[in-house]
């Protein structure tokens, strides 16, 4: 990679890298301390919809924010707004003001500021590299995410929160000020919507629209992002009952539900770094299968069984699975889509994948409430595997290959975009007439 390239895509790393630092140390931190608030399943639960609500309100608004932002500004500002968050609860637990509700408020507020960032940076390495380095360069910050916000951050979360409930969330703090720190050493990434026939920006509503249109007509990416809705949807009904089934049934203590957060991220990482050797030999259809199957047995063994070593096993082949997934769609979005559309697109496909969590967090809650917490992990084992059968079998290695490796389609106008009609059952989507120019 040139050294002119290697600059800026190192700001991002950096920046990146601080964010999921953060990430790290609040993803066990949290729920320790919602977890020292109550024992009730849906309170517990409910931080989890908390954080993830903002992805169903502010997404669509946030992906047509990246396409008319310099998206330098919003991972500046963005990671300003999570750090004060967070500083500002970490205060609180230093006063002894304890109270859900403050947690709720803090990661409400810092879902929101992560809904409009993680829009912006997801756009921005089609910005940085040329488009046979993305799947590279992708695999990299997946692979740094996976390390930092699985492996480091959490197992030093929980040593913190150990020692003070307020230092971890004061560690946390800072580390999302030095990645708005670091997002300053990019260039400046203003729209670029003079070179899509863009001569000015049009309402927002209009632009909102374009993408959400943009999105839906793309088959091949409809698809994926219901795949990946599904895993993230079961995923929220036993991710926030995680912390509940390892301090209750399995008898460890606090200290150790970090050994579950920290443990998958070997897997993570492992999918991230050999995601460009696997998938090409394995195919972008398999392993979109073994995403989805991968979780749920994982799902069974924690329900079913009673062993950690086995349970922790269990929970690397499911993240190893969906790090390799995770690189086949990110790459298929940045290579099909429009750079002037891609915030946008984005957003759409995000509303779908990351909206489904908080509604998924809720069910888990009433089922952990109903059923138990053991029987709700079978239950979702059962679900994504009854859910992956449709949804797996309608994308093809085929299809994501040709898909990545033609030019995407620009659009005329956001006013054209917006103003298409639905395809009827017999046209062919964008994915569909791509394949045909290929």
């Amino acid at each position: 990679m040139p050294a002119a390239v290697l600059r800026p895509f190192t700001a991002l790393w950096a920046s990146q890298a601080s964010s999921n630092l953060a990430d790290g140390l609040l993803q066990t931190a949290a729920p320790l301390l919602v977890a020292t608030l109550s024992r009730d399943p849906l309170v517990v639960a409910g931080m989890t919809v908390a954080q993830y609500l903002p992805w169903l309100l502010a997404t669509l608004p946030a992906g047509a924010l990246a396409d008319r932002v310099d998206r330098r500004r919003i991972l500046v500002l963005g990671n300003g707004l999570r750090a004060s968050g967070f500083a500002l609860l970490a205060l609180s637990l230093a006063q002894g003001w304890r109270h859900v509700a403050l947690l709720y408020a803090a990661v409400f507020i810092a879902g929101c500021a992560e809904t409009i960032v993680d829009n912006a940076a997801l756009a921005i390495p089609p910005r940085l590299l040329p488009r046979e380095e993305l799947e590279r360069a992708n695999g990299r910050l997946f692979a740094t995410q996976s390390v930092i916000n699985t492996f480091i951050g959490p197992p030093v979360g929980a040593t913190l929160f150990a020692l003070a409930a307020s230092a971890a969330f004061f560690t946390g703090a800072a580390a999302f000020a030095l990645a708005g720190l670091a997002a300053l050493l990019l260039p400046a990434l203003r729209p670029t919507r003079e070179n899509h026939a863009y001569p000015r920006p049009v309402g927002i509503t209009r632009d909102i629209r374009s993408g959400w249109t943009y999105f839906w007509r793309h088959r091949l990416l409809r698809r994926v992002a219901f795949i990946s809705a599904a895993i993230n949807f079961f995923g929220s009904v036993t991710g926030g009952l995680l912390v509940l089934l390892i301090t209750g049934p399995y008898r460890l203590p606090m200290s150790g539900y970090g050994l579950f957060v920290a443990v998958p991220a070997a897997g993570a990482i492992a999918g991230s770094l050999l995601a460009a050797h696997v998938v090409p030999r394995v195919g972008g259809g398999p392993t979109t299968w073994l995403a989805a199957l991968a979780p749920a047995a994982g799902y069974a063994v924690l329900g079913l069984g009673h062993s950690t070593p086995l349970a922790l096993a269990a929970m690397f082949g499911a993240a190893l699975a969906s790090s390799l997934n995770q690189i086949v769609v990110s790459t298929l979005r940045q290579a099909a889509v429009p750079d002037a559309l891609l915030g946008r697109v984005t957003a759409a496909y995000r509303l779908i994948v990351l909206g489904v969590v908080p509604v998924g967090a809720f069910t888990g809650g009433l089922l952990g409430r109903g059923l138990g917490i053991r029987h709700t992990f079978v239950a979702a084992a059962v679900g994504l595997t009854l859910a992956a059968i449709p949804l797996c079998s309608r994308v093809t290695t085929r299809a994501l290959r040709e898909a990545t490796s033609a030019e995407p389609r620009e659009p005329a106008t956001a006013a054209s975009i917006s103003a298409c009609p639905p395809p009827s059952p017999g046209a062919p989507s964008p994915d569909s007439s791509r394949r045909q120019r290929t």
